[in-house]
C-alpha cells in the first residue's frame, strides 16, 4: 500500500530475469539472484525478516519502528520483485539457483544482501520504482552494497521502470564532540555518496524527516531526508 493505495507490481517477473556476477575488490564474488516470495526458502526469508528487524531496532535508516512480523515481512520485501545475493566461488560459473549456490552454507554465511524492487507510485506514475537494500552486519565492509546499487541499475530498467525514487534517505546527524563513533552514526552516509557516484539526482530535502536514534547513547533526534531520483532512460 501507499499514501495512495494499493500499488500492482509490474508486468515483469523477477524469476524471467538472469542472474549477475559482481567481483568484489577483495577477491569475492557476489551473484544476483532474482526471486519472489512464491520460491524462495522460508528459512532465507526468516533469515532475512530477523536481519530487517535488527536493523529497525537499531532506529537509523528505515522509517518503520518495528519488529514486523514474519508475514508482514514477506510482504513488504517479497511482494513485487526481490533480488538475494550470495557469496559464490570466485572464477566458476554462478549456480542455477540460490539454494545450489548456498552450496550447504548457513544463510548466514552465504547471503551477502538483498533488495526489493516496487512501484513508488501506483497507476500512472508506476514506471517509477523504489527499492529498500538490506546488508546482514556480519557481511558488512566488503563492498557488498556497491554491487547490489550497480545490480539495481540492471535490474529495474529491466523489469520496465523508467526511473527510480528513493523517497527517504536520512542524511548524516550534526557530529558532537561527544558523538563520534560508528555506532551513533546514521548508516546513510555511505548509501548517500554511492548513489551521486551513480548518477542519481538530489531533488528534494525533507527537513526533520526521521525520528532515528543517531543522538547520544542512541537518544532519539529528528534527521533531514533526501529525496533522490534517476532516470533509466
Amino acid at each position: 500500500m501507499s499514501a495512495y493505495g494499493a500499488i500492482k507490481a509490474p508486468s515483469t517477473s523477477a524469476e524471467s530475469l538472469a542472474t549477475r556476477s559482481y567481483a568484489l575488490a577483495n577477491g569475492l564474488t557476489l551473484t544476483t539472484y532474482p526471486v519472489s516470495g512464491s520460491n524462495t526458502s522460508p528459512e532465507l526469508i526468516a533469515y532475512l525478516a530477523a536481519v530487517f528487524n535488527q536493523e529497525l531496532a537499531e532506529g537509523k535508516t528505515y522509517p518503520q519502528e518495528g519488529p514486523l512480523t514474519l508475514e508482514e515481512f514477506t510482504n513488504y520485501f517479497f511482494g513485487a520483485a526481490t533480488i538475494v545475493a550470495i557469496f559464490t566461488p570466485t572464477g566458476a560459473a554462478a549456480p542455477a539457483t540460490v539454494e545450489e549456490a548456498r552450496a550447504g552454507r548457513s544463510w548466514e554465511e552465504a547471503v551477502g544482501g538483498c533488495y526489493y524492487i516496487k512501484p513508488n507510485y501506483p497507476g500512472r506514475s508506476s514506471h517509477n520504482c523504489n527499492a529498500g537494500f538490506l546488508v546482514p552486519p556480519v557481511q558488512r565492509g566488503k563492498k557488498v552494497g556497491g554491487a547490489l546499487a550497480e545490480s539495481y541499475l540492471h535490474y529495474a530498467p529491466a523489469l520496465g521502470y523508467r526511473g527510480s525514487v528513493f523517497n527517504l534517505v536520512y542524511s548524516m546527524a550534526k557530529k558532537r564532540k561527544h558523538n563520534v563513533t560508528r555506532a551513533n552514526k546514521v548508516d546513510n552516509v555511505a548509501s548517500l555518496r554511492l548513489w551521486d557516484k551513480l548518477g542519481f539526482t538530489r531533488v528534494g530535502v525533507i527537513p526533520k524527516a526521521g525520528l532515528l536514534k543517531t543522538g547520544l547513547n542512541n537518544t532519539e533526534e529528528y534527521v533531514d531526508a533526501f529525496i533522490i531520483h534517476k532516470s533509466f532512460v
